[in-house]
């Protein structure tokens, strides 16, 4: 009789085949990686701790751009800006998401994909050709927007949105609403399409309408749904540059500043490379550490349910 032997094989691996070779299929992606990702956040790093115009070699300087970070009033102004603009960018498109997504998926409608189709298309414009659009539709004089209320006889809600210096502000983040709704209405609608139809089923029959399930069954199966698309349009708020460069450019009078383009006039406008790079290091830094701990609380919910 035949003694049978025990081969031992490496975790995850094959007889005869060496660990050493799964590191040299990864090894192109690392150092393309390397180069385009991990070298300019380095870099950036670096340049945040000198005194660097983007032409002579940069000098050291320490921690004076934070210093001076902590109490320039434009990066206090430029934040706040990106604050107020949260409730434009996570609210309002995670809340109209959740409104289509209740209409265009418990019922049976004619056209249904053309809708979807139609409510995604902001998301996937240019944000170039978003923020010419809606400029033209602020414009006061032929835009629109303007002609649309005086034919209406609501002449006395015209008015300069771009240029105004309370309205300025929310007429960006009204674009912004438009832009990014559609990405979390597919996410949600998705989400909607693994939930079990038998929990539908057992809802009716308790005698529950469409907005108690939506409320009891709906809503709870999308959290995993609703926390990364909070994730992202925090992120979109708080990095948003070519909508506010395109449509007002800061203006008027900084009512509408931003941290990324306080970031590019500091840059490039000025020639003082080093402290644009401190405020980039601490944005990022914000992104990091709310993206994080949203991540955490999610999925601290999930392991005490």
């Amino acid at each position: 009789m035949a003694s049978s032997r025990l081969r031992l094989v490496p975790s995850g691996g094959r007889p005869g085949e060496r660990p050493g070779l799964a590191y040299l299929y990864i090894l192109p992606g690392f150092l393309i990686y390397a180069l385009f990702v991990l070298a300019p956040i380095a870099q950036t790093v670096g340049y945040s701790f000198s005194d660097w115009n983007g032409i002579s070699p940069p000098e050291f300087i320490g921690f004076e751009n934070y210093a001076r970070l902590a109490q320039d009033p434009l990066v206090r102004i430029a934040l706040r800006n990106n604050l107020t603009l949260l409730g434009f960018y996570t609210v309002f498109p995670i809340a109209l998401a959740l409104l289509f997504t209740a209409l265009l998926t418990r019922r049976r409608i004619r056209g249904l994909s053309f809708f979807r189709a139609g409510l995604f298309v902001p998301q996937v414009m240019s944000m170039v050709v978003v923020g010419v659009v809606w400029r033209w539709i602020y414009n006061p004089t032929f835009g629109p927007l303007n002609q649309l209320l005086r034919a209406v006889g609501l002449e006395e809600w015209a008015k300069p949105w771009l240029g105004d210096f309370q309205f300025a502000l929310p007429a960006v983040g009204m674009v912004g609403t438009w832009v990014g709704y559609g990405f979390a209405m597919v996410l949600f609608i998705a989400g909607v399409q693994r939930l079990d139809e038998d929990l539908y089923d057992a809802a009716k029959l308790d005698g529950a309408g469409e907005f108690e399930q939506f409320k009891s069954i709906t809503l709870p199966g999308l959290r995993p749904e609703i926390t990364i698309a909070l994730v992202t349009t925090l992120i979109a708020a708080l990095r948003t540059f070519d909508l506010v460069f395109i449509l007002t450019d800061g203006g008027p009078a900084n009512r509408t500043l931003v941290v990324a383009l306080q970031i590019y006039r500091n840059a490039f406008s000025i020639g003082e490379v080093g402290y644009a790079s401190a405020i980039a290091v601490v944005l990022a830094a914000i992104i990091l550490v709310v993206s994080f701990s949203i991540i955490t609380l999610r999925m601290r919910a999930v392991a005490e349910s």
